[in-house]
């Protein structure tokens, strides 16, 4: 998939302006053959306006409280393994380096089960998933679905036959006790 970018921004006399048009590059690992996620847009403070439109600096994968991030992640059907001669320690750290602290939220049981202090809104543009959440509850979503996820434990799964892509921001939130 390609995915073009174009970003706004105002100039010095508060007029606006496409700042940035560009083709966005897909973050792939060959521990995940089939897996893409484009991360489009992000930053960790609200925005304010007039701006240039240059993109924030953002480090992390999850945004911090207040922050946000735009994504567009596509899931293969489950079942596609890592060839058998990927180096797994070299492809994790490169992973770890393009998505930096996502495999932190991973639990360590190789599940894929997660949890992010985040508000995640999705929509699935392409394909279906399905979202399991703790005790085995599922929901299976199709093109136009959304969900609203609420820092939940959770994984995405893609029993389909075709890679299923869902369009994402995420918000970040406080978790209390």
């Amino acid at each position: 998939m390609t995915v073009r970018r174009v970003v706004t921004g105002h100039d010095h006399n508060g007029r606006s302006r496409v700042v940035d048009d560009r083709t966005v590059e897909a973050i792939t690992s060959p521990l995940m053959p089939g897996f893409a996620a484009y991360r489009l847009w992000g930053q960790d403070q609200p925005p304010t306006f007039p701006d240039g439109g240059s993109p924030p600096g953002v480090e992390a994968w999850f945004p911090p409280l207040e922050g946000s991030r735009f994504l567009i992640i596509t899931h293969p059907p489950e079942g596609r393994t890592p060839s058998p001669d990927v180096d797994a320690a070299a492809a994790g750290a490169e992973l770890e380096r393009q998505m930096p602290g996502l495999t932190a939220s991973m639990e360590p049981d190789g599940s894929g089960m997660h949890t992010s202090d985040t508000l995640d809104y999705l929509m699935v543009v392409q394909g279906e998933a399905t979202l399991e959440l703790d005790d085995g509850e599922r929901a299976v979503l199709r093109v136009g679905d959304v969900v609203v996820q609420n820092g939940t434990r959770h994984v995405w799964r893609n029993y389909g036959t075709e890679p299923c892509t869902v369009v994402a921001v995420a918000v970040g939130a406080q978790r209390t006790k």
